[in-house]
C-alpha cells in the first residue's frame, strides 16, 4: 500500500528523545510536512511491535540507539487534496524514548538534525502535530 492516496490509515510512530533538557528534531525529507521540523519516526511494518518500529525509525533517520518508554500522545494526519480526496492519513502513536548510544548524524528521511530546548522548537517551522503535542505536554508540567 502506498502512503499518499491510501485505502486505509497508516499507523506510524514517533519519538520524542529527551536529553539535557533538549529534544531531538529531524527536518523532513519527504511530504507530509517535508521541508520541516519533527521528532523521528515513520510507519510501522507489518509484524513489528510499536517499540521496535520506533526503535528502528529512530536510528534509520538519526543513527541513534535509543530505550523508548511511555506513549505520550496519539495523533491523526488526514490531508486532502482540492478535489477533497485524501492524500495522507496517518495515526502516529508518539513515544518518550532517551538515547543510549550511536552517533547522530541525518539519514533516511531526514535531511537534518538538531537539539534544541522546547521554547526553541516552538519558535522554528516545525509541523502542526508537533506542535499541539508540545502545547499539550507543556501544560501538562511534562517539561518541569
Amino acid at each position: 500500500m502506498g502512503k499518499e492516496y491510501p485505502k486505509m490509515p497508516v499507523v506510524a510512530v514517533g519519538a520524542l528523545i529527551l536529553q539535557d533538557h533538549n529534544i531531538l528534531l529531524v527536518k523532513r525529507k519527504n511530504e507530509p510536512g517535508k521541508g520541516r521540523w519533527s521528532i523521528p519516526g515513520g510507519s510501522v511494518e507489518l509484524g513489528e511491535s510499536l517499540k521496535d518500529a520506533v526503535v528502528r525509525e529512530v536510528y534509520e533517520e538519526t543513527g541513534l540507539l535509543v530505550e523508548v518508554s511511555e506513549l505520550l500522545d496519539i495523533i491523526e494526519v488526514i490531508r486532502r487534496d482540492s478535489a477533497g480526496n485524501i492524500i495522507f492519513h496517518y495515526v502516529i502513536l508518539d513515544y518518550l524514548a532517551k538515547p543510549i548510544s550511536g552517533t547522530l548524524r541525518a539519514a533516511s528521511d531526514a535531511s537534518d538534525v538538531i537539539w534544541v530546548s522546547v521554547d526553541e522548537a516552538m519558535n522554528m517551522e516545525i509541523t502542526d502535530s508537533l506542535r499541539a503535542m508540545l502545547r499539550k505536554l507543556k501544560e501538562k508540567g511534562f517539561f518541569g
